[in-house]
């Protein structure tokens, strides 16, 4: 049995079946999973959407939020309206604004603080904490639910937001900072 096969042949068969399918994973990733995350979060005000990736057990999205935005409503809301979407993803929100010099020094004279208390899973000191840091013209808010605690810290046109998880990571950092 002599088999001759042909290059000419195979090599295209081999190339349209790549293209199939990589690029029907292509297609389905950017129309059934990103196209309609992008319209969540575009349809929530003040929040611009920097970065998605859907890749991995995580869904992790980078978002711009206008001053005065409420950390939470947002991620209620996508988490909410994208759980057709998002399946059993987790939602990993990380929020990238200006920085601000001033917020920053401000938040770091607070840290250690807040990371005690929520070490010790005594959540209600992180707002008694915020409001004797001093306001040196600062707003401080906190909200929580179920799995965050929300931290807003607002200097008139600027503010900082962060979520800090209500279980610590192993290393004692928290990702979303």
């Amino acid at each position: 049995m002599n088999l001759k096969l042909r290059l000419l042949p195979v090599v295209l068969s081999v190339l349209v079946s790549a293209t199939l399918l990589f690029g029907g994973y292509f297609a389905y990733r950017t129309l059934a999973m990103e196209s309609p995350l992008q319209k969540v979060v575009s349809g929530i005000s003040g929040v611009e959407l920097v970065s998605m990736d859907l890749s991995g057990p995580d869904a992790r999205m980078e978002l711009k939020l206008a001053p005065g935005t409420n950390l939470r409503e947002v991620y209620s809301k996508i988490q909410t309206e994208g759980r057709s979407t998002l399946g059993t993803k987790e939602l990993k929100l990380k929020v990238v604004n200006d920085p601000s010099p001033k917020l920053e020094q401000w938040w770091s004279s607070a840290l250690f603080e807040v990371a005690q208390a929520m070490e010790t899973k005594q959540y209600a000191q992180i707002p008694k904490t915020l409001q004797a840091q001093g306001s040196d013209g600062i707003k401080a808010s906190t909200e929580m639910d179920d799995k965050y605690v929300y931290v807003t810290l607002s200097d008139g046109t600027v503010s900082k937001y962060v979520m800090l998880p209500r279980t610590p990571a192993k290393l004692g950092v928290w990702p979303n900072e």
